[in-house]
């Protein structure tokens, strides 16, 4: 989405829409629309009340939206208006979840300058048994070598090299490549794992 883009959506949004502060953040996850068809997205901002997602499909005016987000969950709306390559979409939440929603957005967008302890590097494991399998959305299967994991993500050597943002499945540990260097790519997972998922992993 391009900043022209970025700058209609501050331009059209409506009175309601500018109670809330928005976020500029990037969370990948995935949305329904009535048809019940699923679709992959990334939320470019959002507020406790409205969110602009760039999307393969658009849907249209008045559709009742149900998106899945990476760290913040489900979302539930409709769609306020059609943008370049996406669309802005309503939030309905009561006054509680809108709270604890702003709160989130807040930790998300402010966790790196702020060095949230959750957010603070995991500590990295190098595994003896390294050999992994990524799978794709589309059901690509590939080897990996893991060189090295935590609970946060993994960086693994590749021979391809899936684009920023791709979502994939290391074992069953969902995620999504964040960065690329010569080897390979780095992951991170779309939930914190727990020790026990990892040895479990491992132990495979």
């Amino acid at each position: 989405m391009t900043a022209f883009a970025k700058k209609e959506i501050e331009s059209l949004l409506s009175d309601t829409e500018r109670e809330f502060s928005r976020v500029d953040l990037t969370l990948f996850g995935r949305f329904m629309l009535e048809n019940r068809q699923e679709y992959p997205c990334q939320v470019l901002n959002m507020s406790p009340g409205s969110a602009a997602l760039i999307a393969p499909v658009s849907g249209s005016v008045g559709e009742r939206v149900i998106a899945y987000v990476d760290h913040v969950g489900r979302l539930e709306g409709k769609i306020l208006r059609l943008l370049e390559g996406g669309f802005a979409m309503s939030v309905n939440a009561t006054e509680r979840k809108r709270d604890k929603l702003a709160a989130k957005l807040t930790w998300l967008a402010n966790r790196h300058e702020l060095n949230l302890p959750e957010d603070r590097r995991h500590e990295r494991i190098s595994p003896r048994n390294a050999a992994g399998i990524i799978k794709l959305e589309d059901g690509r299967v590939y080897q990996a070598r893991i060189i090295d994991l935590s609970l946060s993500g993994a960086a693994l050597e590749l021979n391809v090299k899936p684009a920023i943002g791709t979502v994939l499945w290391l074992g069953r540990m969902r995620g999504r490549v964040v960065r690329h260097f010569d080897e390979g790519v780095a992951i991170e997972f779309a939930i914190v794992q727990t020790r026990d998922s990892l040895e479990e992993y491992l132990g495979r």
